[in-house]
């Protein structure tokens, strides 16, 4: 037995690997599956007046519960049911409008064969999404999402693992059909996941960031020493400058100082002889994650805030990072 073991545990990684090349090589399979019977299940959904009920029952009820939760983050309705639950009151869930997907690898377990009659009473259509196209639940079906595989990355061909993974990206490939369909949007998206830092990159604006946050302001004629004074009193780093009728016109940064004093400016130097011309910039009601990628594809720390060329306010890389954007 010890020597088995230690055996075994040389080959780990090969048995991982195995399993992976299995799973992903099953993935790549389905492509072949998406057919005209996959594309009339989608628009059904689409077009569809009522819920997609997603069911089944052992592990196809866990991959069930996964569909269901993608489906209603990306704009489509649906709720899960519990395939064994379903015959003992559950099925009073579903409606005569809804689309009911049934999840199941063999389309032939006892609680499906008992499952089906009942659906079909209730006048809803019936999706198949299954690894055997011959079972009962697929010909009693009104669409198949074929979800067929070799084998199992299971050794044995027992363990649930190669088929609910092809039955969650089948899933997940639905979802997305739906999704484009609906011309969801990173806004739509960012309704459904105000919580987090997921939800605070797609919903949080920069007008919210800068009310933190007092504007350093200079004029173009303002010495060296006064320009430090102000961009240490308001501790981002940096000054706007504007002209007389408050419009952006420069910036100077802690860096634009130190590089001054290196080739032998002094403090009595005015702003407009270090200053950067070209400031980074976002517009007022932009996302927080806009100024952060100008951040990141410009390696600097700070944005400036605008309307119609007038700052508004300093979005530094610290906010970013105190909001859990990074």
């Amino acid at each position: 037995m010890i020597q088995t073991t230690l055996k075994l545990a040389k080959n780990i990684q090969k048995i991982a690997r195995e399993a992976l090349i299995n799973e992903a090589r099953a993935i790549e399979n389905l492509q072949s599956f998406i057919d005209e019977d996959f594309e009339k299940c989608v628009l059904e959904i689409y077009n569809g007046k009522g819920r997609v009920v997603v069911t089944g029952v052992g592990k196809s009820a866990i991959v069930a519960n996964k569909i269901v939760a993608t489906l209603n983050s990306t704009g489509t309705p649906a709720l899960f049911m519990h395939a064994a639950d379903a015959i003992h009151g559950d099925l009073g869930m579903v409606q005569r409008d809804d689309i009911v997907i049934c999840l199941s690898k063999s389309g032939n377990t006892p609680e499906i064969k008992v499952l089906v009659p009942l659906l079909k009473r209730t006048g809803s259509r019936l999706v198949a999404l299954v690894s055997n196209t011959d079972s009962y639940l697929a010909k009693q079906s009104d669409f198949i999402l074929n979800a067929t595989i070799g084998e199992e990355a299971c050794p044995n061909n027992l363990a649930p693992t190669t088929s609910t993974t092809a039955h969650m990206a089948l899933g997940d490939a639905l979802a997305i059909c739906l999704l484009a369909l609906r011309e969801f949007s990173s806004e739509d998206f960012a309704r459904f996941h105000p919580g987090g830092a997921l939800g605070k990159k797609l919903y949080l604006q920069v007008d919210d960031i800068i009310l933190n946050n007092e504007l350093p302001v200079i004029t173009r004629d303002v010495l060296l020493k006064e320009v430090i004074l102000e961009i240490s009193s308001k501790r981002l780093g940096c000054a706007v400058v504007v002209d007389d009728q408050g419009s952006l016109t420069g910036i100077v940064t802690d860096g634009d100082l130190r590089r001054a004093f290196e080739r032998g400016f002094t403090m009595e130097t005015p702003a407009s002889e270090i200053m950067g011309s070209k400031p980074k910039t976002v517009d007022a009601g932009d996302y927080a994650v806009k100024a952060l990628n100008i951040m990141q594809q410009n390696s600097i720390s700070q944005v400036v805030v605008v309307r119609e060329n007038k700052p508004l306010g300093i979005v530094h890389l610290h906010d970013l990072l105190r909001e859990g954007i990074i």
